[in-house]
């Protein structure tokens, strides 16, 4: 029999199915490399005395809410009963908890995650790549993602996107 793999549903509308590479994690992990890399070999000037200070205790600050993020998404998600894989079709519309501020609480988490990193670590590269990765998420990712919530969930997402950021 030629068709998709069990366990893997077709992209709704489109007869696809669903990417293997879950690319949002890969997106962010090789922004995490290559702004090591850059660092040590390319090393970009960094703000220092006291807006220094300012912006290592803003780093804290973001890291902490990116545990919160990550948590809180993925409790919500766990009891929504929908999967966490981001290549999956979801089960359920979340738009509850972190999902009522934003509808990509956890690609917002990794975002500020390599933020907070860049004012912990006075890496900039970190800084740059935060947004590069963010870019690269919505357009290999996100985009897609709506697409199959529209084509699932129709009008119930379509309000829910009305009402909720993308990103915040």
């Amino acid at each position: 029999m030629i068709g998709p793999k069990p366990g893997i549903e077709p992209k709704p509308g489109t007869g696809q199915k669903p990417g293997l590479i879950p690319w949002p994690p890969v997106i962010y992990a090789a922004a995490i490399l290559i702004s090591v890399v850059l660092g040590l070999y390319i090393p970009l000037p960094w703000i220092g005395d006291l807006l220094g200070d300012i912006l290592f205790a803003a780093g804290w600050v973001a890291l902490f809410a990116v545990a919160v993020l990550w948590f809180t998404a993925i409790r919500t998600m766990i009891r929504a009963r929908t999967t966490l894989n981001p290549n999956a079709v979801p089960d359920h519309l979340v738009t509850t908890g972190p999902f009522g501020v934003s509808r990509n609480p956890m690609y917002l988490a990794n975002t500020l995650l390599l933020i907070g990193v860049a004012f912990v670590s006075g890496i900039a590269w970190f800084f740059l790549l935060a947004f590069v990765a963010a870019f690269v998420t919505q357009k290999v990712a996100i985009e897609g993602e709506e697409k199959i919530l529209a084509a699932k969930f129709g009008k119930k997402y379509r309000d829910y996107a009305k009402r909720v950021r993308r990103w915040i």
